[in-house]
């Protein structure tokens, strides 16, 4: 398959993928594992947040067969929310930079707090938590999971987040330059 259908093929399964990047498939997000797909190097099977549904679609869009979800990926129930004990939260802001979708906010030293509606179940935010203070909670009957709304929000923190590398990049060099000419100067 040529690199433009491969794209294209790929773009179409990333659609109907539920786009939470919870890396429970194995891949480090929804359009990795799109395109593993697309390249026929991972089955239509690892995506518990999407289960039978996405499952049922992508077969429907590849021509393939409908798998019962790969186990080894998790297992398939409702959606779930992300929730912090205020009283147990130390504000360490660990869980800030793993939300793929800046559904956590708060600041270093601080409480945190999950934006419920925002939050995609991913469970990344559990694991860099020193005291365990986030868990997974069924999510109210008003969510809903809105992918194109999810997508929309990992690209902006995926652009957040290398702005600001760019910007400590930039810092680092302007501080090494001064203390260079500081040297130069004695």
């Amino acid at each position: 398959m040529s690199g433009a259908r491969a794209d294209a093929l790929a773009a179409d399964i990333d659609a109907r993928l539920p786009q939470t990047q919870c890396t429970r498939c194995g891949y480090a997000g929804c359009a990795p594992y799109a395109a593993a797909i697309a390249a026929g190097e991972a089955g239509i099977d690892r995506c518990p947040p999407g289960g039978a549904a996405t499952i049922a679609a992508l077969a429907q869009l590849l021509g393939r067969t409908p798998l019962p979800l790969n186990p080894a990926c998790g297992t398939e129930g409702p959606p779930r929310v992300a929730v912090i004990d205020e009283a147990r939260c130390i504000g360490c802001a660990k869980c800030l930079a793993p939300c793929p979708v800046d559904a956590i906010v708060g600041a270093p030293k601080h409480l945190h707090a999950v934006l419920e509606e925002r939050c995609t179940g991913c469970e990344l935010c559990l694991p860099p938590c020193p005291v365990d203070c986030i868990e997974m909670q069924p999510a109210p009957p008003s969510h809903r999971n809105d992918p194109g709304l999810n997508r929309t929000r990992y690209a902006a923190h995926r652009a957040r987040a290398a702005r600001l590398a760019q910007e400590r990049t930039q810092a680092i060099a302007a501080k090494k330059a001064l203390a260079g000419r500081t040297a130069a100067t004695r």
